[in-house]
This record gives structure tokens, C-alpha cells and sequence, in this order.
């Protein structure tokens, strides 16, 4: 089946250019959706999308799918993959088109107007695709065409499209009662009315929040960059002459890292782990009903519980191996964060001062440390990354790994003024696809960074193909009146990790929409992006666009030297509280409570770190109320830890072109070939070890954070593999 929802990927978690006036009349405005769009390329015009334009042509989009299924559902020729299969991923182009755009702008501009759409939308979308997965008579189809695999004479993606199209429809209830068929529509319905709400109460949290400062003291250690943006803060909010930090990232981690006033750090630190966690935007009562909600589910549907039922259809298969897996990183990685907690005390002790390391002061003393252990300053250091330049990096990167240029279109429709639009195209010159980047915070964006799609790739038979729009969406360091918008490091790397999302999205070549892309197991898709990542802080890359953006001076080797040899500083804490993240997460999906059981959320929490013997010093990564991976939909529930999962593949794959050459070109096509271009036409596993010639090892995960004792790292390890077959 066709996903009637974008694509969102991120760290990790989908404006203002819409015509919005309530005047034009019917007689003269057409709804942009109901017709083709006539632009480069297909880009959504959204210079003539209005808010009224949404619901009709959901509806409208429901109702034409509604018709093609049913046309599909009563044929009375025998099922073949092109009357079933290929039909139904054909179906519902309008609902699909609407949707990618909605889905987009929901998440990166969302208002009130928004919110009453989604409120209308996301249930009817629910509803509608219950009513299509539970119909027994397409199910009797596919069912036929599974039965009989072996007598089709099927391609190896068509005889998997059927196999996973069989899975899907069993995984939505085509097996059950029409009685538990009604009751799991009702819990499929309940569910996507609390992740809208916990959505909705997450956003307002957010943007509730601020720290307003009116003693320029308190400022003290933050970079000038970031109080001349908390100036333009308190201005936009009308509190000139003040200054405004708020939870946005650009603005949250430079308090935590840098600002001498611990008081302000406490502050913020409290502020961020009690985010959505009052009245009125309390998402805890919410959580204990989704976790309810999903353990009916998974119960109806066969499961022993819903984390059962999430990676029954990836990789990791079982929990109990996703949890496998992660157990052999936390042990490591909280050795050495016991080890970073001590350095940090004794430079507190040495300091004269009395008290003791608290979460609060982990990022800020964590960069005393690397400063006085690597002379590394991060504020020098963001010098050398503009944001253009990074841009540049990632560019330069793409074109000399892929093959493919990206040329801006100034002129094309686009959603928001600070979104820029890039053709993509081959060594031919032929087009490969549209990329969108909208890389600066606004309060009507969610939080975090994200790939999506406008725009699907698909190639039939009959010669009809598409080429895909991708988007990347960011929330970095704006630019002032002063400076640029300087990346931090972290900045840098979410950069080059969404961007691997695109390339995924963008370079494929699988011929089936349910297989372009990312459209691939959930603990495979991180893949692309993280071993991106890699090429951030590689030398001979570095040299081609990290260039200070007052002397124009290209980054001197002493400072990459330094960057390489803090790299993995600080690596017990992330990976910590990562890893703590995905086990908290995997831990809320194997929990089995009934209608009558009180969920309380702090109290989960607390007993999950004390199981793990969690350092105090650290917190989750995302606490249960804004944990919008896990709870703002079923997307990463469950599946939190895919990130670590697919880190052991990056790793090691990116430790063949350690060996070859970081831009060599056999290395370069053969992941382009066997990962980028095949989507989900293939099993991951199968494509990793066409790429790699060996399943992973969990050992170059440990290599890469540091957190290998270095006697091990010297003589090697052992293969320990986490294939999923």
C-alpha cells in the first residue's frame, strides 16, 4: 500500500507563504490539489494554497482511493501483481498529494488554523486507510498472490512487495473478527486523536516557555552570537533592552554549555526536563492512555505487547534483541561517563569550588574539560561554519562521492521565504530530483531536524515515472545583525545527518513507490544519514568549505588536528543518554497495563534508570512527555533505539572507506548502488552485506564513541553481529 502520510525522519523527529485571505470567492479560486500542478518540476504552488483547500480535497482524495480499491477488490480476473499489488500502490494520488504538502506544513507551521484542520484530517486519513487494510476481499487477493509465490514468475522486489504487502495487511487486522476488526479501528482512532493532542500540547509548552534575563552579568561565558539573538528575541516578544532564551535548541544548549551562572543553567535544565509536564499542557495523562491503547492493540492483533508488534516487521525482529544490543553499548558507555563525571568534579574541586557535579552543569563543565584537555574552544571552532559554508560541504560532498550538482532555483514556489529550493542533477546533466532546505527556528515549527518527501519516485512499466521533492528541515543558529548563523558542532553534523536522509530519498532507483527511498525497515533507515555524518569533520573534505567568516581563512590543520582528537570527548554521556532514551522507550513498549491501572509517568521513569543503575548526572535524552518520537506517533515507538541499531552499520561501513579512501570511487558507487538507489527492494541485510562483504560488528560502534578500553582497541575484537534474518 501507498503511505498516505509524509515521510518525517530525525534525531533523530515535517510557513508562511500561504495564501491565506478569506475573500477570494469560490467562483474565482481553484483548489491547487484538485488539478496538476502547473510548476517546475511539480512543486506544490503554494503561493495558491489556501487553509480552505485542505479538507475538500482530503475528502475528495478518500473518495476516489475508496472507488479504486473497490474497483480492485471486485475485479473478476485472477490476481496478478500489476491488477493488485501495483494497482493499489497506485491509488490515491490526490489523497497522497494533499497529505505530503499538509504533513510538511503541519509540522513547520503549525497554528491554529492547522490544528483545526488536523484535527479533522488525521482521523478521516486513519479511518479511511482501517477501512482499506481490513477489506476482505482485496485481502483474499493479495492473500492469493502470497499463497502462490513460488508459481509467479516474479522480480525479486515485486515477489517482496507481495510478501510485505501480506505482512502489512495481517499487522492491520485483515485476519481478525469483524467484531475485534471494529474494536481496532476504534483503538487506531483513539490513538490518533492523543498523538495529535500530545502533539498540540508539546508545541504550546515550547513556546510557553522563557527565561527573561535583565542583568547583563547573568550572560556571562555565552557566546556574543547567542545573546544578540536572545536580544532579537525579546524584541520580537516586545521586551526591548532584555534578553529572551526560550527551549529551542539554538538557544537552550549554549546556556547549558557556556553561561557561568549556574543559577541560569539550573534553570534551564529544570525548564527543558518539565517541559510538558504541567497543566495545561500536561502530556502524562495522555501517555498512560497511548500506552493503553497500544497494549489493546498489540493484544488484538496477536502480540504479547506493542514493542513485540513494532519490531516483528525490522531488523531487530524481537525487543529482546533490540535490548540485546543496546546492553552491550550501556555498559561501556556508562563506564566511561562515571569516568567524564570524575574529571568534571576534580576540575570543580581544583577550582575551590563546594559542591557537587549536578545535570545541569554536565554540558558546561564537559567543555571546561575538552577546553583545558584539547585547547579547544567550540566558539572559535563555530568561526569556520557559516552556515553557507556548511551547505557547501554537504554539496561538495554529494557531488564528489554521488556524482550529482545541485543548482538553487531563487524563483520556485516554496512555503516559507527562508526556504531555498535546488535543482538536483547527474553527471549527464539529466534531473534527479528537487531538494527544499528550511534550516532556522520559528515558533510554529516543531522541534529538532527532519527529512521528508513532497514528492515520491516511482518508474512502471508502461514508461510513467517521477522524480522526487525532498525537503530538510532544521531548527539552527539564526544569523543577526552582527554575524552570520555560526554552526555549532552539533549544528554541523545534524546538517550533514538530515542530508543523508535526502540523498536516500533523492538517488533512489527502486521502481515501486512502497520501495523508493527511505521507504525501508525502520532500523535501516538511519543508515544513509549516519554514516554521512562521518564526512563532517573529515580533513580533506573540512579544507573545502570550513573557511572563517571574518578572515576567510580555510580551517589550519592544528585545529582539525584538535577536533579529531576530541572526537569522541564527552561520548559516554551521549551515547548515555541515548541509549538510556532507547531502553526507556523499548521498556514503555513491553509494558502490558490494563483499563484500570494508574500510569505514572515520573515514577516509570525513575524505576527504568534505577533497573539500569543510570548515573544520576545524566537524564534521558528525551523525557516521556516530550518524547515526541515515541508518543507523537507511532513512527519510532519502540524504535528509538534504531539509532544506535543502524549506528553499528554505519560504523562499520564507514570503516571501508577509512580503508580505501574517503572519496573513492569504487566504495562510493558500491554504497550508492546497493543502499542509496535500492530503497526497500531488497532485505537490509541483504544490501548491507552486498555493500560491506560482511553482516556488522557492534565492536566499530565502540571504536568510533571511544568507549573500547584501548587495549581492545589494539589487538581488535570480536565480530559481534546484530543481523536481524
Amino acid at each position: 500500500m501507498n503511505k498516505v502520510l509524509s515521510t518525517a525522519i530525525g534525531a533523530i523527529i515535517l510557513p508562511v507563504a500561504l495564501n491565506v485571505t478569506s475573500d477570494m470567492s469560490a467562483q474565482t479560486h481553484r483548489n491547487p490539489f484538485m488539478e496538476p500542478y502547473e510548476t517546475p518540476f511539480e512543486i506544490p504552488p503554494f503561493d495558491k494554497i489556501t487553509y480552505s483547500d485542505y479538507l475538500p480535497a482530503i475528502e475528495q482524495g478518500i473518495a476516489i482511493q475508496k472507488k479504486e480499491i473497490k474497483q480492485i477488490a471486485d475485479n473478476p480476473s485472477t490476481p496478478t501483481f500489476d491488477n493488485t499489488i501495483l494497482a493499489m500502490e497506485k491509488s490515491g494520488e490526490l489523497l497522497q498529494k494533499t497529505m505530503r504538502v499538509f504533513g510538511a506544513l503541519d509540522e513547520t507551521d503549525n497554528n491554529e488554523q492547522m490544528l483545526a484542520i488536523s484535527e479533522k484530517a488525521y482521523p478521516m486519513v486513519s479511518a479511511a486507510s482501517d477501512e482499506i487494510m481490513m477489506n476482505d476481499k482485496l485481502f483474499a487477493r493479495v492473500k492469493y498472490l502470497y499463497d502462490n509465490l513460488d508459481n509467479l514468475k516474479l522480480n525479486g522486489p515485486e515477489r517482496r512487495a507481495v510478501e510485505l504487502s501480506y505482512k502489512s495487511f495481517t499487522r492491520n487486522g485483515a485476519l481478525l473478527s469483524n467484531t475485534d476488526k471494529e474494536e481496532l479501528k476504534r483503538i487506531n482512532n483513539d490513538l490518533t486523536r492523543l498523538y495529535l493532542q500530545f502533539n498540540k500540547n508539546l508545541l504550546a509548552s515550547t513556546n510557553q516557555f522563557e527565561i527573561v534575563i535583565d542583568d547583563k552579568t547573568k550572560l556571562a561565558g555565552i557566546p556574543a552570537g547567542v545573546i544578540a539573538s536572545a536580544a532579537d528575541e525579546a524584541a520580537s516578544r516586545g521586551k526591548k533592552g532584555l534578553w529572551i532564551f526560550t527551549l529551542h535548541a539554538p538557544s537552550r544548549l549554549p546556556v547549558l554549555k557556556y553561561a557561568d551562572d549556574r543559577a541560569l543553567r539550573q534553570q534551564m535544565y529544570e525548564g527543558y526536563m518539565k517541559l510538558a509536564s504541567s497543566s495545561p499542557y500536561d502530556n502524562r495523562p495522555i501517555i498512560g492512555e497511548i500506552v493503553k491503547a497500544r497494549a489493546k492493540k498489540a493484544k488484538l492483533l496477536g502480540f504479547k505487547n506493542f514493542a513485540s508488534y513494532m519490531t516483528d516487521n525490522v531488523m531487530a525482529k524481537t525487543p529482546e534483541a533490540a535490548r540485546e544490543l543496546l546492553l552491550k553499548i550501556w555498559e561501556p558507555a556508562t563506564a566511561r561517563a562515571r569516568e567524564e563525571i570524575a574529571e568534571m568534579q576534580t576540575y570543580v574541586n581544583q577550582a575551590g569550588q563546594n559542591f557537587e557535579i549536578a545535570p545541569w552543569d554536565y554540558y558546561y563543565y564537559s567543555e571546561k574539560v575538552r577546553q583545558k584537555k584539547f585547547d579547544l574552544d567550540e566558539n572559535e571552532v563555530s568561526a569556520y561554519f557559516p552556515l553557507e559554508n556548511v551547505r557547501k560541504g554537504i554539496f561538495t560532498l554529494a557531488e564528489r562521492l554521488y556524482g550529482v550538482t545541485f543548482t538553487e532555483l531563487p524563483d520556485a514556489p516554496k512555503y516559507h521565504p527562508e526556504v531555498k529550493v535546488y535543482e538536483v542533477k547527474d553527471t549527464e546533466g539529466k534531473h534527479v530530483a528537487i531538494f527544499m532546505t528550511d534550516y532556522f527556528p520559528r515558533p510554529s515549527k516543531r522541534q529538532g531536524a527532519w527529512m521528508g518527501e513532497l514528492k515520491s519516485a516511482f518508474e512502471d512499466a508502461d514508461g510513467t515515472s517521477s522524480r522526487p521533492i525532498v525537503y530538510n528541515v532544521g531548527n539552527f543558529t539564526r544569523p543577526t545583525a552582527e554575524m552570520p548563523a555560526l554552526l555549532t558542532l552539533d549544528e554541523v553534523t545534524t546538517m550533514f545527518h538530515e542530508f543523508g536522509h535526502g540523498l536516500h530519498g533523492m538517488l533512489t532507483r527502486a521502481k515501486l513507490r512502497s520501495q523508493a527511498g527511505t521507504n525501508v525497515d525502520r532500523d535501516f533507515v538511519e543508515l544513509p544519514s549516519q554514516i554521512t555524518e562521518h564526512w563532517a569533520l573529515e580533513p580533506e573534505l573540512l579544507k573545502e568549505f570550513a573557511i572563517h567568516y571574518k578572515t576567510g581563512e580555510t580551517i589550519p590543520e592544528s585545529l582539525i588536528n584538535k577536533l579529531q582528537a576530541a572526537s569522541t570527548h564527552n561520548q559516554g554521556f551521549m551515547t548515555t543518554e541515548l541509549a538510556g532514551a532507547s531502553l526507556l522507550d523499548l521498556e514503555w513498549g513491553m509494558l502490558n497495563p490494563s483499563d484500570n491501572d494508574k500510569i505514572d509517568v515520573d515514577l516509570f521513569e525513575k524505576q527504568v534508570a534505577g533497573k539500569l543503575n543510570m548515573p544520576s548526572q545524566i537524564a534521558y535524552r528525551y523525557r516521556s512527555p516530550y518524547f515526541k518520537h515515541v508518543f507523537g506517533s507511532d513512527g519510532y515507538a519502540s524504535g528509538y533505539y534504531t539509532y544506535l541499531w543502524a549506528e553499528v552499520l554505519d560504523t562499520d561501513g564507514f570503516e571501508l572507506f577509512s580503508e580505501k579512501g574517503i572519496f573513492d570511487p569504487a566504495t562510493a558507487r558500491a554504497f550508492k548502488q546497493n543502499v542509496l538507489e535500492m530503497g526497500g527492494s531488497v532485505d537490509p541485510m541483504e544490501l548491507f552485506v552486498r555493500f560491506r562483504g560482511h553482516e556488522p560488528s557492534v565492536d566499530a560502534l565502540l571504536r568510533n564513541r571511544g568507549l573500547t578500553p584501548k587495549a581492545e582497541r589494539a589487538k581488535g575484537g570480536e565480530l559481534h553481529s546484530v543481523g536481524g534474518k
